[in-house]
């Protein structure tokens, strides 16, 4: 028996001690996605979310019902930062996850969220079918970890004071980064650097403990954070950053089901990424919208703004992480032939 028929036929027989063993089985699969984000429909709210509950459903349908999903958004099933390694460990189905959170694990993660690497929506989606996107599929494969759907999103900066444009900007605030790389680039323009989940931004801005948070154009929209903010750097024009933020679910799980249901959440997967990438670019116009309707100081950054952080950053989070381990380095070298 499979593990996860093994969990799902031992819960079950748990919960209800006289069920018959066919009528157990009868049930199918049911696997778990857990996010940090806010919690909506199929049609409304954080469009991450709703991509989970589009997936689930388009998935039911290609294996008539026989892989069911509950999504878990929040961090309501577990902590975000516990989510990755769990995952790899099969004690966690699946989950939509920043791949950055995990850098502290698989260091060939950060290049997730390496500041100056990605500076476009088109070079970011071409990672998946260049050299680059393989590597760092194999890698997490070899780590217990199958990305399903390639995510990307822009970047901006909220503010409780100031607008962060350019690296001088920084200097004196303290600011939430999102990466050991992203913190690193931080550093060097004199910023004092904080590290939390992107879900827990507000409250730390509220009560002054963060000056200001670098995080995705989605996440400044379904954290309201406009309403701790004054300014706000949008991604809507140019960013110097992008964060990855697939869709994985645990190879532990993966590899006990069938061939067909295998097929069928890697092709829902891929079929849902042009709608992230169309929600993603819809949330950074988005921005400045609801920052402006709040009060807030709205404004984007330049060509010459960008080359400002990417000079900062080939100096520090690139070198630092090139010198991690043989396969960083690679994956920054292949990252950049895409420059």
């Amino acid at each position: 028996m499979s593990a996860i028929k093994r969990r799902s036929f031992l819960g079950a027989i748990a919960l209800t001690p006289l069920m018959s063993f066919q009528s157990v089985w009868a049930q199918g699969t049911t696997l778990k996605i857990s996010h940090q984000f806010p919690g909506g429909t199929i049609k409304e709210g954080d469009f991450r979310d709703r991509l989970c509950h589009m997936f689930a459903a388009e998935v039911d349908r290609r294996t008539k019902g026989g892989l069911k999903f509950k999504i878990y958004p929040g961090s309501s099933l577990m902590k975000t930062n516990a989510q990755f390694s769990a995952m790899r460990k099969g004690a966690l189905d699946m989950s939509l996850l920043a791949l950055s959170y995990a850098g502290g694990e698989v260091p060939e993660a950060n290049i997730g969220l390496m500041p100056g690497l990605v500076t476009s929506y088109e070079q970011g989606y071409s990672w998946k079918n260049a050299e680059v996107g393989k590597e760092l599929s194999r890698i997490l494969l070899d780590k217990g970890i199958v990305v399903v759907s390639w995510i990307w999103q822009a970047g901006g900066v909220a503010s409780r004071t100031k607008a962060i444009i350019d690296p001088a900007d920084a200097k004196g605030m303290k600011i939430r980064g999102g990466s050991r790389e992203m913190d690193l680039i931080l550093k060097e323009a004199g910023a004092a650097v904080v590290t939390l989940p992107s879900n827990e931004i507000y409250a730390a801005m509220q009560t002054g403990a963060v000056d200001a948070a670098l995080t995705s154009s989605t996440s400044l929209i379904s954290f309201r954070l406009e309403e701790v903010s004054k300014s706000v750097t949008t991604g809507r024009s140019k960013a110097y950053w992008f964060m990855f933020e697939p869709l994985l679910i645990s190879r532990a799980i993966f590899d006990n089901l069938s061939k067909e249901h295998q097929a069928a959440i890697m092709a829902a997967g891929a079929d849902l990424e042009q709608f992230a990438r169309q929600a993603a670019q819809q949330d950074d116009v988005a921005v400045a919208e609801i920052y402006k309707k709040a009060g807030a100081n709205v404004v984007d950054l330049d060509d010459a703004s960008v080359k400002k952080w990417q000079t900062i950053a080939r100096a520090t989070a690139w070198k630092d992480y090139a010198a991690k381990n043989a396969n960083c380095a690679n994956l920054l070298k292949l990252a950049e032939k895409l420059l």
